[in-house]
């Protein structure tokens, strides 16, 4: 490691454009002094917010290049792979959140992975699409390759069931959807996708699906005059399957047997592949036609559900959906059925049936069970609040939407006589709605409970308090929970 004295930091980050001379000046004054070292100069920098960790790592380690990518100045490393790493940045004549895409430093002097890199940044210009993460500069740093994109701030399809395992159906069928929009626009342009997976889907904070990496999409017009190179520009699975098939390699219909791997995993919460990363055992025909159904793996699905997905799996293309448009509409019938909020429904146990002299009693004591709505994304934390309240004595409802939830409860009677929102998934739109409670004239009296992390700070200020809304920050023993939700509801014992 290079040995750096104060000034040869101070006057670097100047001279790179890291920071304004003025600003230094500050710096200088919050010290006291320019007598002391680059490492009490460096923290100073962090704690002022004129430098991000990362880039006092960098100039600390004798690092000049790698702060700029085209117009965007890089704030940290969120992410990397085996061909680049990625990025958050910020733009510099807009202030933008961006971001980059850099292409490793060892694939630098290799022109055919270069190419390849370049290819999916420029493909990726031509698509304008909300459900195609966007594409905004394509170039070289130097010897570095670069794409700048929108940031999306969420995780990846795969990081999303990992943490959630399956995903209820509402919520499975509109991230179906969402993915249908973008290929059907993408197809309609001419372009394959040809690398569809869940690590190439971004789940944004607001559940908003977008498609990654057209690094391998070919388009489909070119292929006659370029059919042996854009054969070649596919991932060991499709080719795999497209050999089974026997289909060329820009059929879009590949496309739809992918899409149908993407919804088996959000439906059931698992792969339809067993992982393996022998190219041998990916690259055999024989995997793609021995697929455990999706009926057996989760036999809770609805049936016409599980009939499409197997049919966007079937080996043979022309028993599959021809068009992507065609699953969508095939989608529509399960999707209206859902669509009167049936993703809010009663979470207690089922009681046995009772003769018809006991009825009216058992109305009765339905009636008169306090009733809770939550409104949690994950899946677990459902279970857990759901179970905790049901042994309490609550009728428990859950749903992921928030907006869908504040909808109900604009009906009369409402559905429940408390509100309890976690933002720790949901964001903003958690606080949005518990912020909506008290302005409006109805919904004023509806007590509400705003479960948050300790992490979430800025949030927490967002949210306005008062006797019948309140935060709760994690972690907290459920029985406090509970006696907040008896005093803010009026429930006695």
């Amino acid at each position: 490691m290079l040995t750096l004295t104060t000034e040869d930091v101070s006057a670097a980050v100047v001279e790179l454009g890291l920071i304004e001379a003025a600003e230094i000046a500050g710096v200088w004054r919050e010290l006291g002094s320019q007598e002391v070292s680059p490492e009490q100069f460096g923290s100073a920098c962090v704690r002022r917010e004129l430098l991000t960790g990362y880039q006092w790592e960098r100039l600390r380690n004798g690092y000049r290049k790698g702060f700029f990518y085209g117009r965007t100045k890089v704030l940290y490393q969120a992410g990397a792979g085996s061909f680049a790493r990625v990025y958050r940045a910020i733009a510099q004549d807009t202030g933008d959140i961006l971001a980059v895409k850099v292409l490793r430093k060892r694939f630098s002097s290799d022109e055919a992975k270069c190419e390849l890199f370049l290819r999916e940044g420029r493909m990726g210009l031509m698509l304008r699409h909300p459900g195609i993460v966007r594409i905004e500069e394509v170039g070289k740093e130097g010897a570095g390759s670069f794409i700048t994109m929108e940031f999306v701030e969420g995780q990846t399809l795969r990081e999303l069931v990992k943490i959630r395992k399956g995903i209820d159906v509402v919520r499975g069928i509109d991230l179906a959807s969402q993915l249908i929009d973008a290929l059907a626009y993408a197809h309609g342009e001419g372009v394959t996708h040809r690398d569809l997976k869940a690590s190439n889907v971004l789940v944004s904070a607001k559940g908003r699906a977008k498609l990654v990496d057209f690094g391998l999409a070919s388009f489909a017009e070119l292929a006659g005059k370029k059919k042996d190179e854009l054969g070649k520009l596919r991932t060991v699975e499709y080719a795999a399957l497209e050999v089974a098939g026997g289909v060329r390699g820009d059929d879009v219909r590949s496309d739809i047997f992918f899409l149908g791997t993407l919804l088996y995993l959000i439906l059931s919460g698992r792969s339809v592949f067993k992982d393996s990363r022998d190219r041998a055992v990916r690259a055999d025909p024989k995997r793609y036609a021995d697929l455990e159904p999706l009926g057996k793996v989760a036999p809770h699905l609805p049936r016409d559900l599980v009939d499409i997905v197997n049919k966007m799996l079937t080996l043979k293309p022309k028993h599959r959906f021809q068009t992507v448009a065609e699953v969508k509409e095939a989608l529509k019938p399960i999707q209206v059925r859902y669509a009167d909020g049936d993703e809010i429904v009663s979470q207690e146990v089922p009681k046995p049936v009772r003769k018809a002299t006991e009825r009216t009693e058992l109305k009765s004591e339905i009636s008169e069970k306090p009733r809770i709505m939550v409104v949690e994304v994950s899946g677990k934390s459902q279970d857990s609040l759901r179970q905790f309240f049901s042994k309490q004595g609550f009728r428990v409802l859950v749903t992921e939407n928030p907006k869908r939830a504040l909808a109900r409860f604009e009906t009369i009677p409402p559905p429940a006589d408390i509100i309890l929102l976690s933002s720790q998934v949901l964001g903003h739109d958690a606080v949005s709605v518990f912020n909506a409670l008290a302005p409006d004239p109805y919904l004023k009296k509806i007590p509400a409970l705003l479960i948050t992390s300790a992490r979430q700070k800025e949030l927490v200020s967002e949210a306005v308090e008062d006797d019948l809304r309140q935060v709760v920050t994690m972690p907290f023993k459920a029985s406090d929970l509970l006696e907040r939700v008896k005093i803010l509801t009026g429930i006695n014992g």
